[in-house]
């Protein structure tokens, strides 16, 4: 790792949150907000924390390069420097946009440091909130400076209760066999920001979350945080870990341990 603070990262990220975000909620206005994609916002907030995030974390690690949400809709090509030699800070500027610009207060802001395709740390910060998740690879996860303790397993396979996220992502064929099983599992409504869906996992709210979507920066930094915690992040339908360098994964489906993984899984996958 190199030598510098990981607090002065929360502190480069409340400060983006500060500046950028909070005086625009529920104050966005017509201008502020465009379809970068079909079903896709992007605002004038998520543009402005990418700038400026992605200029003080290139000063804090010289040599690094950054790979952010906005910026590589624009240069996907810039997505093979997650594979590459170079230490990668992923950048979510505004991680559920579309809530934002509803004025839904469920949106955060993430950030992953990689390394060689190995995670290294990560920071999730919800602003209205005012909760920071931050983890170190092998030196835990802590909450607004807490140390948070392992996550506990399902007294039951009856206890699990997630969330699942899948629609036009994806293998059209286990997009399918989710929607035919999704009866199998008991579940809790989606709160369409990956970031809070970390915020509910880490705290056991929630028990398992499958997302069909697998883009580095709205999973890099919640991975990281769940893992340091004793979670399983893993692909279906093989099982392989989550590799930030992988192009195409598949579904990603995290749980506490590794008996309540497979629970989930078999019950995705039933036949």
């Amino acid at each position: 790792m190199p030598a510098f603070d990981p607090e002065r990262v929360a502190e480069l990220v409340r400060q983006a949150a500060a500046e950028f975000v909070l005086p625009r909620f529920r104050r966005l206005e017509k201008g502020d907000v465009r379809e970068k994609l079909r079903g896709e916002l992007v605002t004038v907030a998520d543009l402005d924390v990418e700038t400026f995030l992605s200029e003080k974390l290139r000063t804090l690690w010289p040599g690094s390069v950054v790979v952010g949400e906005e910026s590589s809709e624009d240069v996907p090509e810039g997505l093979e420097e997650l594979r590459g030699e170079k230490p990668v800070w992923i950048i979510d500027p505004v991680d559920g946009t579309a809530n934002f610009a509803a004025g839904n207060d469920c949106f955060a802001i993430m950030i992953a440091l990689a390394e060689r395709r190995s995670l290294r740390a990560a920071w999730i910060y919800a602003p209205v909130q005012d909760v920071m998740l931050h983890a170190e690879a092998g030196q835990g996860s802590w909450r607004n400076g807490k140390r948070l303790c392992q996550l506990q397993s399902a007294a039951s396979n009856q206890d699990l209760c997630g969330t699942l996220h899948f629609g036009t992502y994806g293998n059209p064929e286990l997009v399918r066999r989710f929607e035919r099983n999704r009866r199998n599992l008991r579940t809790l409504k989606s709160l369409r920001c990956s970031g809070h869906e970390y915020l509910r996992l880490v705290s056991g709210e929630s028990s398992f979350s499958l997302f069909t979507r697998t883009k580095p920066w709205d999973h890099a930094p919640g991975v990281l945080i769940y893992r340091e915690l004793g979670g399983q992040a893993r692909h279906l339908p093989e099982g392989q870990d989550y590799d930030v360098g992988s192009c195409e994964p598949g579904p990603l489906l995290l749980a506490p341990d590794a008996a309540s993984w497979k629970a989930v899984k078999n019950r995705l996958l039933a036949t």
